[in-house]
């Protein structure tokens, strides 16, 4: 059987990487991005429309900032006329309701959807180390497996409905900024006690407190002063706002959900788009340079 031919929509620093895995995996891709091609992989093809990215490619995977653009990207394609398009893969972080929308309307195309919202950052992409955590019914998982191993080493089905991908990554990425926030809070007032920083984050990473923020955000990005993991304040704050959302609607426990979507929403609002670990010279009281720029 023949090696599908990929779409890639959504060339921003997580697309970029794993639009560039796929390349690199030996998949032909036709990849499209609005802001043009200046992030394509070499050796890809770049698409005038997303109309020829739905004529040229067997399946398309979504790198989208919310669930509004992924829907009208899903409309788009399921419209175009000759479309060769058979099934979607989202890695965007877009949530349950945003996730049902779209398979209703690509179902009513004739097209598959699978939800495979992704973990880890840029360099765990690159790395090929980025959690996939995808949810679709058996056929259309079957058909895009293939493209789900291009896209990382690392990947785990954790349902048979779209949504369900969503769901998970929302309580991830909720685990991942109440420890970012909680940990630049402890680091901070163990800096005012008149304690090392880095000894701090040496003790914390042998101790209980031990938590992605202080094995790998505060030693690779504050410690060193780079605040460079590649993820923006605002889409944190997007993806709390859309976990808190989620977690109403279901009636379940919001009392830690509300606290942390305050923090990242004040964040988010003072220092619009810079990278989300400056949360702690936030927290700590420090601007940034660059959101104040």
């Amino acid at each position: 059987m023949a090696s599908p031919t990929v779409g890639f929509v959504g060339l921003g620093n997580m697309g970029a990487a794993l639009a560039d895995n796929l390349v690199r995996y030996g998949f032909d891709v036709i990849a499209y991005d609005v802001a043009g091609p200046d992030r394509a992989p070499e050796r890809a093809r770049f698409a005038a429309d997303l109309a020829e990215v739905a004529r040229e490619a067997d399946i398309v995977v979504f790198s989208l900032p919310d669930g509004t653009v992924s829907e009208k990207v899903a409309a788009e394609i399921a419209g175009t006329a000759e479309r060769r398009v058979a099934h979607i893969i989202d890695t965007s972080t877009i949530g349950v309701a945003a996730a049902g929308r779209i398979t209703e309307l690509l179902t009513a195309a004739g097209i598959g959807y699978v939800d495979a919202p992704v973990s880890g950052g840029v360099a765990g992409a690159r790395a090929r180390k980025l959690a996939v955590m995808y949810a679709g019914p058996d056929d259309a998982v079957q058909a895009v497996y293939p493209v789900l191993t291009g896209l990382s080493d690392k990947i785990r089905r954790v349902g048979d409905r779209a949504g369900l991908g969503q769901a998970l990554k929302l309580a991830n990425n909720f685990l991942s900024a109440t420890a970012l926030a909680a940990t630049s809070e402890a680091v901070a007032f163990g800096v005012r006690a008149g304690l090392d920083m880095k000894t701090m984050i040496e003790v914390l990473n042998t101790s209980s407190g031990r938590s992605a923020a202080t094995d790998d955000k505060f030693p690779n990005d504050v410690l060193t002063g780079r605040y460079g993991s590649g993820f923006a304040n605002t889409l944190m704050a997007k993806d709390v706002r859309l976990y808190l959302a989620e977690v109403r609607e279901a009636a379940a426990p919001d009392t830690v959900g509300a606290t942390t979507e305050d923090i990242w929403k004040r964040f988010a609002a003072a220092e619009p788009g810079v990278d989300f670990t400056r949360i702690y010279p936030f927290v700590e009281g420090t601007p940034s340079a660059e959101g104040t720029a």
